[in-house]
């Protein structure tokens, strides 16, 4: 069997595809998840990469409306989307393949 192929996706994009796997979530609860896994993203830069996930067709994000005291607020919310779903595998496929040959390859002559 040959060697898959190394994955398109960052870790961190393999963390939030990963994280929307099981539920679609706002935004601010998305930030949320991926601290517990120590990644602190503000605003901005958590805000700029959603939109290169959903050009690349890997989310779907869209907004709705929520009452917080009498207040309304906006709040954006993300889906995985199919090709996410086989991008995060083909990720997690690969990093399997790599940790099963580790433990079974002589990776040096030394």
């Amino acid at each position: 069997m040959p060697n898959p192929p190394l994955p398109a996706l960052t870790h961190l994009q393999f963390l939030v595809l990963g994280v929307l796997r099981s539920e679609a979530q706002a935004g601010r609860t998305l930030r949320h998840a991926l601290s517990a896994y120590g990644i602190r993203r503000t605003g901005p830069p958590f805000y700029q990469l959603m939109p290169r996930l959903e050009k690349d067709r890997l989310v779907d994000g869209w907004y709705e409306q929520i009452t917080v005291g009498d207040q309304a607020v906006t709040e954006r919310h993300y889906r995985i989307t199919p090709e996410g779903t086989r991008r995060w595998k083909d990720a997690r496929a690969f990093y399997e393949h790599v940790a099963r040959a580790a433990t079974k390859l002589r990776w040096s002559d030394a």
